[in-house]
């Protein structure tokens, strides 16, 4: 019992290892990493040694194809990119149990000793989920150890060597057997070192180890299919093309299982090693072959798995809150930014309605923007619940600025939509509906503070995107002149008053309510400066700027 015990919690080390390794790296590299792929994946054959290069530093293709889907379902990388990447990543994982399959217990404590001083020293900065990765690559070395060692009693048992047994001849049953594993292992990179240490210890032979390998390669491709399940169409090709490369790999592969043994029997390699070296030699051939396939793959998974017939696009459901993503938060957070932008871009459209409600009096355009206003309250809300779950895993000091970013914009977005919608509301019950029209003078006056709040929605959204610090500058500029022209108008206005003219004179309250709003949404667009203005040390404590004084009299002069 102590035996299996032992056994067990060295797979349960090797396994956490792994998921240290992943989290940490994701944390810290997680936005690069995203970059790197969506930036050199459209050649099969760069898209292939990114694959590659990503899981290299990941330890799992699990995690490279969790990103590669992502990217796939927001439009980024097409899917026969996206199986390209996959094939790469496959060579990655390979390439990874191939060096933990060496002795490096020297290498383990040392890793495990410096992560420990770097994880406790500098927490709350990037070296501490580097520190963590040290302390997980150091976990799965010694993990493999524990296996070794755990694994020995089992050769002089009489129970487990019968167990064991029952898995050899039949190389089907080792598939299935290993591919079930790697899926509640989540990790194939575990079943393939294992299987090299059962060999190490004389519990299971090659004729075991070899479909066991192959197996574990197809758990791979079932495991990331089952996390996808739920997802887009677009989505779902990629585990699936991933999984028929596989499927059909390992089917061309067994029938040459024992002629391969045969060969490996007269090498000098020794036994463990060469059941990582056939892991490696498979994914190998399967990227070299596949990736003349991979245009055709992914025309198979279209037709297997077709867009949704006549469905209609659902604006208010959103587009790139990927949950797979919360764990990381830094491509977590970019994935709200980007859902916060497309929130800019119906409130964009909204203030275009409105433009038309204005100018044309076209009162469609009133409908049009009640029907905007709750698509921007319906992302709103799931933007503020998809940060939420974000909150809840660790975060670096630069991440929690950007989350108060990301959830500030879009606040400040949503409370725009509502202001539009009431000034759609107000146009149509004191103009449309009572058959009245602002004066010449005064429709000129709303359009050209209509036009410019537009510019600086343009501006506001640039400036949440790229944080610039003299585009911020010169929104908070833009605020104050949108306030200096809104006071010239309103003397204007009241010009026009004076002179009775009639238009005027029955639209004077829809004209200052409606610049008065306008005002407001400029306020709200310009806010998302101030944050980065601040980082950046050039925003004042106060807006006071000059202080006089004379006798008991106080005069304050705002800044302009």
């Amino acid at each position: 019992m102590t035996t299996l015990l032992n056994l067990l919690a060295g797979i349960a080390l090797l396994v956490w290892g792994t998921y240290l390794v992943r989290s940490s790296v994701l944390r810290v590299y997680g936005a690069q990493l995203r970059r790197f792929l969506t930036q050199n994946a459209s050649n099969r054959f760069v898209a292939l040694g990114c694959g590659l290069a990503v899981t290299g530093v990941l330890q799992s293709s699990t995690a490279t194809a969790l990103l590669t889907t992502s990217f796939t379902g927001s439009g980024f990388i097409a899917t026969h990119s996206a199986l390209a990447i996959m094939l790469g990543a496959d060579v990655g994982t390979a390439l990874a149990a191939l060096f933990l399959s060496r002795d490096l217990s020297a290498v383990s404590s040392l890793l495990i000793f410096v992560g420990v001083i770097v994880f406790l020293s500098r927490q709350r900065s990037h070296a501490e989920h580097i520190g963590r990765a040290m302390i997980g690559l150091g976990l799965m070395i010694l993990a493999l150890k524990l296996v070794v060692a755990a694994t020995k009693p089992l050769t002089q048992n009489a129970g487990a060597q019968a167990l064991f047994s029952s898995l050899s001849g039949d190389p089907l049953l080792d598939v299935v057997f290993a591919a079930v594993f790697a899926v509640i292992a989540y990790s194939s990179l575990a079943v393939v070192l294992l299987t090299s240490a059962l060999v190490a210890s004389q519990v299971i032979g090659l004729d075991s180890a070899l479909p066991l390998v192959l197996g574990a390669n197809i758990g791979s491709g079932v495991l990331a299919v089952l996390m996808t399940m739920k997802a887009k169409p677009d989505v779902r090709r990629v585990p699936l093309g991933n999984l028929i490369f596989k499927l059909v790999g390992v089917a061309l592969a067994l029938p040459f299982i024992k002629p391969l043994i045969e060969w490996i029997s007269i090498q000098s390699v020794s036994l463990p090693l060469s059941v990582v070296l056939f892991h490696l030699s498979f994914n190998i051939a399967l990227a070299v072959v596949g990736i003349a396939c991979v245009t055709l793959v992914a025309r198979l998974t279209e037709s297997l798995i077709p867009a949704q017939a006549n469905a209609i696009d659902n604006a208010s459901q959103p587009k790139y809150l990927d949950a797979q993503t919360l764990s990381t938060p830094s491509l977590a957070l970019a994935n709200a930014a980007r859902e916060a932008l497309r929130v800019g871009d119906y409130v964009n459209e909204m203030l275009t309605a409105l433009g038309r409600l204005i100018k044309e009096q076209d009162r469609s355009a009133a409908e049009y923007i009640r029907q905007l206003d709750d698509t921007v309250d319906s992302l709103y809300k799931a933007i503020k619940l998809y940060l939420t779950q974000v909150s809840r895993s660790p975060m670096t000091e630069p991440e929690s600025r950007r989350w108060t970013d990301i959830i500030s914009f879009t606040i400040n977005l949503e409370q725009v939509g509502d202001i539009i919608e009431k000034c759609a509301n107000d146009v149509v019950e004191k103009n449309l509906d009572r058959q009245r029209s602002f004066s010449p003078a005064g429709l000129a006056e709303l359009i050209d503070l209509h036009d410019r709040l537009r510019s600086n929605l343009g501006l506001a959204m640039n400036v949440f995107l790229n944080s610039d610090v003299q585009d911020a500058q010169r929104l908070v500029a833009e605020k104050v002149k949108f306030r200096e022209l809104e006071m010239q108008n309103y003397e204007k206005h009241l010009a026009r008053l004076a002179e009775q003219t009639v238009q005027s004179l029955e639209t004077s309250s829809l004209h200052l309510d409606l610049m008065r709003d306008l005002k407001r949404i400029n306020s709200h667009f310009c806010s998302v400066a101030y944050p980065i203005l601040e980082t950046a040390g050039v925003l004042s404590e106060s807006r006071l700027r000059k202080v006089a004084h004379d006798r008991d009299v106080t005069i304050v002069e705002p800044v302009q």
